[in-house]
């Protein structure tokens, strides 16, 4: 189990530790010599524009316990602590990599074949590096890495490695690889949705990374819809998703 500890508010705060992550490992060497785990987390899932993010960073056996220090789920840290985090968070790990999914495979496919888009450029660029892994270690309680909601698996749609899912619930506050991810992807949309506003201002996603927020739907409301908005779903401030300016 993760270790806990009270804050003043008396309120349970969980910090990552390695226990989940090394009792898969012990079980993946029963077929495998040398086994390699991902660690998997989406961002910007939620959003109201933007794509959304999936980051993956890969461990072995040989993976030091001395993961960065700071490192938690990147929800609870502030953007400069996120920031530090990515070079020491890419040196503790075997390998890293985030990909992104596009506006256009949201409004078509959907949310979930979005992140199994996004999770497939991750994989083609470890890929590409020489990496691979045998099982994958997903935050969250649905396995979207396998198959949509019915339990199908997706046919002309992005295709991932066939191999062993594990959920587990807050895994990017308990397990120290999976809040590796959470960091690396957060970090990676975020910085995107901030090249985006310099595009689309008036939204203020250099504030908001494309999320609900008041001056976004003041915005939504103004001018509708840009082309990164995700318009196959009812946004906010207007009454039809077209594309605005």
């Amino acid at each position: 189990m993760a270790s806990e500890v009270k804050t003043k508010r008396s309120v349970s705060r969980i910090f990552p530790d390695r226990l989940i992550e090394k009792e898969l490992l012990d079980q993946l060497r029963i077929r495998h010599e040398n086994p390699v785990l991902a660690g998997v987390d989406e961002v910007g899932r939620g959003s109201l524009a933007g794509p959304a993010s999936v980051g993956i960073a890969l461990i072995d056996s040989n993976t030091s316990d001395a993961f960065p220090q700071k490192l938690r789920d990147s929800k609870l840290l502030s953007a400069q602590v996120r920031q530090d985090l990515v070079a020491p968070t890419e040196q503790w790990v075997l390998a890293a990599a985030v990909g992104h999914s596009t506006v256009e495979e949201i409004n078509t496919w959907g949310i979930v074949a979005g992140l199994r888009a996004a999770a497939r450029r991750a994989v083609d660029e470890l890929y590409q590096r020489g990496f691979h892994f045998d099982a994958v270690l997903l935050d969250g309680s649905h396995d979207w890495w396998s198959a949509d909601q019915t339990g199908v698996l997706f046919d002309e749609r992005p295709q991932l490695p066939d191999v062993p899912v594990h959920t587990v619930v807050k895994g990017d506050a308990r397990c120290a690889v999976v809040a590796g991810a959470s960091v690396l992807a957060k970090v990676s949309r975020d910085s995107l949705m901030e090249s985006l506003a310099q595009e689309f201002p008036h939204y203020d996603w250099d504030n908001n990374k494309g999320y609900s927020s008041a001056k976004h739907v003041a915005a939504l409301k103004e001018f509708g819809a840009s082309i990164y908005h995700r318009t196959a779903w009812k946004l906010p401030g207007i009454s039809s998703s077209g594309k605005g300016r």
